[in-house]
């Protein structure tokens, strides 16, 4: 039969487990921020494409455009040319 094991190999077996436990509560912490950030980062996200679409013009509106025209000087021709064509 085996013997049971020395008290000092119980307290290193027991540390050991509380580390175990301590690092897999870190690791599932550290998952659930990751999730929670993608979440708001998605949440966010939507949140500003809906605002994008919600503000855009609609299709087919009217649109104005004012220009100003600057017109230049037409100098006279100095003669006149007649054209006649014969009756047919």
């Amino acid at each position: 039969m085996s013997s049971p094991p020395a008290p000092d190999t119980r307290d290193v077996e027991r540390r050991r487990e509380r580390a175990r436990r301590a690092r897999r509560r870190r690791r599932l912490v550290l998952v659930w921020l990751v999730r929670l950030a993608l979440l708001g980062t998605a949440f966010f996200t939507g949140l500003a494409v809906g605002r994008a679409v919600e503000d855009a013009p609609e299709p087919g509106g009217t649109q104005t455009l004012v220009r100003t025209l600057v017109s230049a000087t037409v100098q006279p021709e100095p003669r006149t040319v007649t054209v006649t064509a014969p009756s047919p």
